[in-house]
C-alpha cells in the first residue's frame, strides 16, 4: 500500500579528478548518485518515490505549485538554491522564468510537505554556497539559517539525543549511530525539536500555512552519515515516517 508520493531532488554529483604522475597527468570523470539507500528505505516504507538528480532538476524541476502537487512531499538533499533558481534558459539565454523557490514555498503553504536534508549544499553548506538563507524556501522551513558556512564537522562522531515524542520518531528506539557532521541551524520558536546533537538541533518539524516541513541537519548518506547509520535497524523507519508525516493529510 502506497501511503504517499515523494520527489527526491539532488543527491548526485560529478567528480573530475586530475592524476599527476611525475611529468605526466591524466583526468578521470565520474558521475555519482548518492541517494540510493534513502530511496530504497522510503520505498520499503510504502512511499512511492520519483528521483530527480541535481543536473536534471536544473531543467525539469516544476515551475508552479500546481505542478508540484503531483507529489505529497518534496525532499531536497544536497542541492543548492542556485540549481533551482537558474534554469538553463535563464542562465544561458537570458530568458525570464518563474521563480521555482517561490513555487515550492507556495506549494508548502497550500498543503504540501517539504523535507530538507543536510549536506554541503543544503541549508548554507560549505562556504555558504547552498544559498538557501533568505529564500522563500527558508520561510517555510522549521529552522532559520546562518549567514555563513554552517557546517559542523565531527570526525570523532556525535550521537543524537531524542528530545520528544512524535510520529516521526515513533518506535525509533535505543541509541542512534554516530554521525560525522551536520549543519548548524536555529529552530523557530513555533517548531518542535525532536533530536539534538550537543546544543544544536538535528531533527526539527513544523508547519507553514496548511503544509508541513522537516529539517534534518545531517546527511542521509556518506560522508556525514557513515555506513553504521545507513545500516541502522531504524534507518528505514525514521526516513519513511519523516516523509509520511510531512505529507500530512495530503498523503494518498
Amino acid at each position: 500500500m502506497t501511503l504517499c508520493r515523494a520527489l527526491v531532488v539532488g543527491e548526485s554529483w560529478v567528480t573530475h579528478s586530475i592524476h599527476q604522475k611525475g611529468f605526466d597527468s591524466f583526468t578521470t570523470t565520474e558521475y555519482v548518485e548518492g541517494g540510493g539507500r534513502l530511496i530504497a528505505a522510503l520505498q520499503a516504507g510504502d512511499v512511492e518515490v520519483d528521483y530527480m538528480p541535481a543536473h536534471v532538476a536544473m531543467r525539469d524541476f516544476p515551475d508552479t505549485a500546481e505542478a508540484l502537487r503531483a507529489w505529497d512531499c518534496i525532499v531536497i538533499s544536497d542541492i543548492g538554491a542556485n540549481s533551482l533558481l537558474l534554469h538553463p534558459d535563464t542562465f544561458n539565454r537570458s530568458v525570464p522564468r518563474p521563480n521555482r523557490l517561490e513555487a515550492l514555498a507556495t506549494y508548502v503553504r497550500e498543503g504540501g510537505g517539504v523535507v530538507m536534508v543536510g549536506g554541503y549544499l543544503t541549508f548554507q553548506g560549505i562556504e555558504a554556497k547552498g544559498c538557501w538563507r533568505g529564500t522563500p524556501v527558508e520561510e517555510v522551513l522549521p529552522v532559520t539559517l546562518e549567514p555563513f558556512d554552517d557546517r559542523c564537522e565531527r570526525p570523532d562522531g556525535v550521537v543524537a539525543q531524542v528530545t520528544g515524542s512524535h510520529a516521526v520518531t515513533d518506535q525509533v528506539h535505543g541509541e542512534w549511530p554516530a554521525l560525522l557532521g551536520y549543519n548548524r541551524l536555529t529552530a523557530r520558536p513555533t517548531s518542535q525539536v525532536l533530536a539534538t546533537v550537543g546544543d544544536d538541533p538535528l531533527l526539527v518539524v513544523g508547519s507553514a500555512g496548511q503544509g508541513r516541513s522537516v529539517a534534518f541537519a545531517s546527511d542521509c548518506s556518506p560522508h556525514w552519515a557513515p555506513p553504521a547509520f545507513m545500516d541502522w535497524e531504524h534507518y528505514e523507519r525514521l526516513w519513511s515516517q519523516m516523509i509520511i508525516w510531512a505529507a500530512g493529510t495530503g498523503a494518498r
